[in-house]
């Protein structure tokens, strides 16, 4: 007989989501809380990054290319979750020097959607 491991709940996810973010290590989030075939949406396409981003490995890599261009990490906070249904929502505030670009201030709403315990899409609205 097997045993099913349990699939986290949309709560769950979100609160793991939070603890892992809040110690800035966003590439195990994305790792242990995400599926192989997660989307990612950004607001608006930049020459850095595409407006989506299909798949955990793409995603990984989008994450490596954010993490190259971030000189120094000066702050960050992660807000509660908000949830709803499959879906919920936080706040990450960050200030940052960027290589090149200096000091800035930068925060998104980031909304997840959530299917048998695992990330399948997040957004990023500035």
């Amino acid at each position: 007989m097997t045993t099913k491991e349990a699939v986290m709940t949309t709560k769950e996810v979100a609160s793991r989501l939070v603890a892992i973010c809040r110690k800035g290590d966003f590439e195990k989030a994305q790792k242990e809380l995400f599926a192989k075939d997660a989307i990612s949406i950004e607001p608006h396409g930049t020459p850095e990054f595409q407006k989506e981003t299909k798949g955990l490995d793409a995603i990984l890599k989008k994450g490596e290319k954010w993490a190259s261009m971030v000189e120094e990490y000066h702050d960050m906070k992660v807000s509660e979750p908000l949830i709803a249904g499959n879906s919920f929502a936080v706040t990450m505030s960050m200030n940052v020097t960027m290589k090149g670009k200096g000091k800035m201030d930068m925060t998104e709403l980031c909304v997840y959607q959530v299917k048998d315990g695992k990330i399948v899409a997040e957004y990023f609205n500035m």
